[in-house]
């Protein structure tokens, strides 16, 4: 496959192992520069140099290598083009690549970079190669620097009740501590975890189902992928894992949350 660089020299820049800017005094990026890194340095390319960065194994016939001993990896194994007003990333590759999120860019598919960093991954049998992807936003607002030095916000999250939070804890209490490859508890699961904790509260799988579904339902106006209308069947989990995810996404849940399904509930004079 022969690739083209219609583009002025200027607009492309080679970058070397562990740094974005060679020397220093590169100009600053227009919004929508890519930078693209890889095993042994990356390039920066801008939005309007009609240039196709190309990556893979063989570090000749590429602008940015990864995997250069893995012989899974393709020699060309996808490249990174402007189309529109976008990034689009396209895979050549036998193997596939895995964005933030789980999800697979299979070959001879493509799809749009976000503005921000992206880490990228070629997931080889026996290991798996990152290639790391920028696209620069839009120049600093006045007032940046102090803004570094601000504290740190809390994020705000979704608000839940004391038994939403309860139930909603036990639901997701694999993915909090957290093991590999987490799914949600079963209903039984939670209802018998609850039961043992809180016995003069009666809970049965029905009771928990209830309240995490009316949840779900109060969040979906904000929070896609919650309704069942959403999903394609077979829902499985789906529902109960997005659900989860966007809690921990947003800070509305976290390990610290564990200790309730250590901790007795409170008595009428505790809470007095």
């Amino acid at each position: 496959m022969a690739w083209t660089t219609r583009r002025p020299p200027s607009k492309v820049h080679i970058l070397p192992k562990d740094s974005e800017n060679p020397s220093g005094e590169l100009a600053p990026p227009v919004p929508g520069t890519l930078y693209v890194h890889g095993t042994n340095g990356g390039i920066r390319v801008a939005p309007d140099a009609g240039f196709d960065v190309v990556f893979g194994r063989c570090e000749p016939d590429v602008h940015v290598c990864v995997g250069p001993d893995d012989p899974y990896v393709s020699r060309q194994h996808g490249y990174v083009t402007y189309e529109g007003a976008h990034w689009v990333l396209y895979n050549l590759g036998r193997l596939p690549l895995r964005l933030p999120g789980g999800r697979l860019i299979l070959t001879g598919h493509g799809a749009a970079l976000p503005v921000g960093h992206t880490p990228l991954f070629i997931v080889a049998p026996e290991q798996e190669h990152l290639l790391e992807v920028r696209v620069v936003m839009t120049p600093p607002v006045p007032g940046s620097e102090e803004r570094q030095e601000a504290d740190t916000r809390n994020p705000d999250g979704w608000p839940l009740s004391p038994v939403e939070r309860l139930v909603l804890v036990c639901l997701s209490r694999r993915y909090l501590r957290p093991e590999p490859w987490p799914q949600p508890l079963t209903w039984a699961q939670v209802a018998d975890e609850l039961g043992r904790l809180r016995p003069a509260e009666r809970w049965s799988a029905k009771r928990a189902a209830h309240i995490v579904t009316q949840t779900r339902r109060r969040l979906s106006a904000k929070v896609p992928g919650l309704l069942e209308e959403e999903i394609p069947p077979p829902l499985g989990n789906t529902l109960n894992h997005n659900l989860i995810t966007a809690l921990l996404s947003s800070a509305s849940i976290g390990p610290a949350d564990l200790r309730l399904l250590d901790e007795p509930p409170e008595t009428p004079d505790q809470r007095s």
